[in-house]
């Protein structure tokens, strides 16, 4: 678990809103973290929203925002939230810093999270902050940002990174994805899940999953991979392979894979396994079934495969896992 503030407060995130800014970015980040609550409907979060001085701050619409914080609200924050803002597109941006913005930028605590989304990522690097880390941005400015500062790892293929301390987001849609996989650091899959329902969102795509870009859109005459995706998600306990799935879009598994692939952004295989974990998670978090019954219903199939998958991806055993976020899931 991340968080880091003191336990008689709350976990404060801090956006930090500059001119130009896109005020969905804004939006996702109060309405994803400001609707986390624990079992006992109380707040996870506090969200303010900050600019480099209080007052109006433009944006990339035709309203403006009043904020109402100056950067001094970044002394207190344990994760601070670089949105885009339209001065990330020029020959090259924040390069330097200028003084103000590096000014609110000192201000992060060391030990507290800074995630930037889409084209934030530059002040980020900018800043410095995103040596040795790999990282990514929205792929219209992959090519730019890999020419300003070449020495930094770029996945511009990817909807978000997380190296600890330091989160990226590809761009406006994958900030949902991105705030929804702090959360469920945070405080565990069944509270992610409930703030991705109350927000009517996916409640997980994976960070490796790739970036839409330039896919083309099925022919409304053929067929989708829906239903065997819906068929799988209730029958991962049979083990539900390639085949199966095909059969179910009564197809062949070379085409089914690739518009599986053309649809998701990854090949089913990945996506059944990760939905796999993503059962075994919230079942270990919301149920006190032994680990073999969990690695069973989640497809597994023994406890010994679900334990090497949890290590691969999580780093934590199930039964480690299991004692980190019991305490804030409800009860099954």
């Amino acid at each position: 678990m991340f968080p880091s503030c003191a336990p008689d407060r709350l976990h404060r995130v801090v956006v930090l809103a500059r001119h130009g800014l896109l005020p969905i970015e804004v939006g996702i980040v109060h309405r994803l973290f400001g609707r986390a609550r624990d079992v006992a409907d109380r707040p996870l979060y506090e969200v303010l929203t900050c600019g480099l001085e209080p007052g109006e701050v433009r944006t990339d619409t035709d309203f403006t925002m009043n904020v109402a914080h100056g950067p001094e609200a970044i002394d207190g924050a344990d994760t601070v939230i670089v949105p885009a803002a339209d001065e990330d597109y020029g020959q090259r941006p924040h390069d330097p810093l200028a003084p103000e913005l590096a000014a609110a930028l000192a201000r992060v605590r060391p030990t507290a999270r800074l995630a930037s989304i889409c084209t934030g990522a530059f002040v980020l690097a900018a800043a410095g902050v995103l040596d040795g880390c790999r990282v990514t941005t929205h792929w219209m400015s992959a090519g730019f940002f890999r020419a300003m500062y070449p020495r930094i790892h770029l996945d511009p293929d990817v909807l978000y990174t997380d190296n600890g301390r330091v989160l990226t987001a590809a761009g406006v849609a994958s900030g949902i994805d991105l705030s929804l996989h702090m959360i469920r650091t945070d405080h565990g899959a069944a509270v992610a899940n409930e703030v991705a329902r109350n927000t009517v969102v996916p409640p997980h795509r994976d960070g490796g999953q790739a970036q839409y870009i330039r896919h083309p859109v099925p022919e409304p005459e053929r067929s989708a991979t829906a239903r065997a995706r819906a068929w799988a998600l209730d029958h991962l306990h049979l083990q539900p392979g390639l085949k199966e799935m095909a059969e179910r879009e009564s197809m062949s598994v070379r085409t089914f894979t690739r518009r599986f692939r053309e649809e998701v952004g990854q090949s089913p295989g990945k996506w059944i396994t990760q939905q796999r974990l993503d059962r075994a998670r919230q079942l270990l978090e919301e149920s006190d079934l032994p680990v073999d019954r969990i690695a069973a219903q989640a497809g597994f199939g023994t406890s010994a495969s679900l334990r090497q998958h949890m290590h691969v991806e999580l780093g934590v055993s199930p039964s480690a896992y299991r004692r980190t976020f019991r305490g804030t899931a409800p009860a099954a």
